[in-house]
């Protein structure tokens, strides 16, 4: 869990995060001094509440509050706010906030605060199923990797064919937002309104390209018009943005290969797509080079796609578990997934699949009455012989002696 801690006042932005700190280990918490540096963190972090206080310079709380809600409607919110701006404070408990806290307030309230939200967030954790967790990292992915192709990076070893098979017949959709003051915030507002209406009408995804542009592709569900998704986008965007910007929609598209020079394109006012709508016409070139990711961010893919891989092992045990199937769930080349995997857990790939499978089975022979049969299905062995083999190997027993051990001891 994130929590988030934006207060023009350093005295209490720190103190709310000592006090978090030091009763809550296991609690991230960022700092921010203003809204406009509150977004920032937004977009790049994973935030789950934020402690906000109503009245700031610039950019107000209450201004914050009311632009991202509707676009991070999970998000738990507690405003700060002194007695004579009670009434902010009343506004915000009206556009969602769940608490508030009259300054001065003491560390017990924070803490009974955090407890709560603590509960609350573990309790959310256990009801996500392991595959939603799992789909939801893909995702993070998979946009990751599509992002990096676009700009024109190196993908390494990150194979784009299980994403291609996706949209094989696609549309590709960019939004250009004119600058401003609040362009960090209107970009995560449109990612994020342009991501759940894609999800509404198809599949697909749109991700971030550079400050003020976004692309994205979609394959649209059966019965929805190129026209009546174009006309939904621009109104979604033009109730949630309330600035300038020029929205792009491509003809229908078949060469999935394609797309970076499409997307160039299309991000150049190019012709060939459908009529762009919004209310600035201005387009400009991709720019034509990107500073490359840093060795650290690198290494943190690395681990981060491991740990993707790990939990679809966890969660598939009576599935087709080959090198070359997981390796393709992660978008990597099976060779190189196979040296990553090694280098990352210290073990090779089949015998760490084998040793999960065998302590799995082992927890299903102590405490549960499934027959041998149904066990070594449940852990990937459909041949009863075959399960039986490779247990033996594993605890130089057969599984019908470990559970009567186990029962006797």
């Amino acid at each position: 869990m994130h929590i988030l801690v934006v207060d023009d006042e350093r005295a209490i932005r720190e103190g709310i995060k000592r006090t978090i700190g030091s009763a809550f280990p296991r609690i991230g918490v960022t700092t921010a001094a203003s809204a406009d540096e509150a977004t920032r963190v937004l977009v790049n972090e994973p935030i789950h509440a934020v402690f906000l206080d109503i009245m700031m310079p610039g950019m107000s709380g209450l201004e914050l509050l009311a632009q991202v809600r509707t676009t991070h409607s999970n998000m738990k919110w507690l405003v700060v706010s002194a007695h004579s701006e009670f009434a902010f404070a009343q506004e915000a408990m009206r556009l969602g906030a769940r608490d508030y806290f009259l300054k001065p307030f003491g560390k017990d309230q924070i803490v009974k605060a955090v407890t709560a939200l603590e509960a609350e967030w573990d309790e959310e954790q256990r009801q996500m199923s392991g595959q939603a967790l799992l789909q939801m990292n893909l995702n993070y992915l998979r946009e990751a990797v599509f992002r990096r192709w676009i700009q024109g990076l190196d993908l390494g070893c990150f194979d784009l064919t299980a994403i291609r098979e996706e949209h094989e017949r696609f549309h590709l959709l960019t939004v250009r937002l004119e600058s401003s003051r609040e362009l960090t915030l209107r970009n995560f507002i449109a990612e994020n309104v342009m991501s759940e209406y894609i999800a509404m009408n198809g599949r697909g995804f749109i991700v971030s390209v550079e400050g003020d542009f976004l692309a994205g592709v979609v394959t649209l569900a059966e019965g929805v018009t190129p026209e009546s998704f174009q006309a939904g986008a621009a109104g979604q965007l033009d109730s949630c943005l309330k600035v300038p910007y020029r929205f792009h929609m491509s003809g229908l598209l078949t060469d999935f290969y394609a797309i970076p020079q499409e997307i160039g394109k299309l991000h150049a006012g190019g012709t060939g797509g459908l009529a762009a709508v919004g209310a600035s016409d201005a387009a400009v070139p991709i720019a034509a080079g990107y500073a490359a990711a840093s060795a650290s961010s690198a290494a943190d893919a690395k681990n981060d796609v491991i740990d993707i891989a790990l939990q679809y092992i966890k969660g598939s045990f009576r599935n087709n578990l080959s090198l070359e199937l997981v390796a393709s769930v992660v978008f990597l080349n099976p060779v190189y997934f196979s040296k990553l995997f090694k280098q990352k857990t210290g073990w090779g790939y089949k015998e760490y699949v084998t040793q999960l499978r065998m302590e799995r089975a082992a927890e299903l022979l102590a405490a549960t009455e499934l027959t041998v049969t149904r066990i070594g299905e449940e852990v990937g062995y459909p041949d009863v012989r075959h399960f039986t083999q490779v247990f033996r190997k594993y605890y130089d027993m057969t599984p019908s002696r470990y559970r009567a051990d186990r029962a006797i001891n």
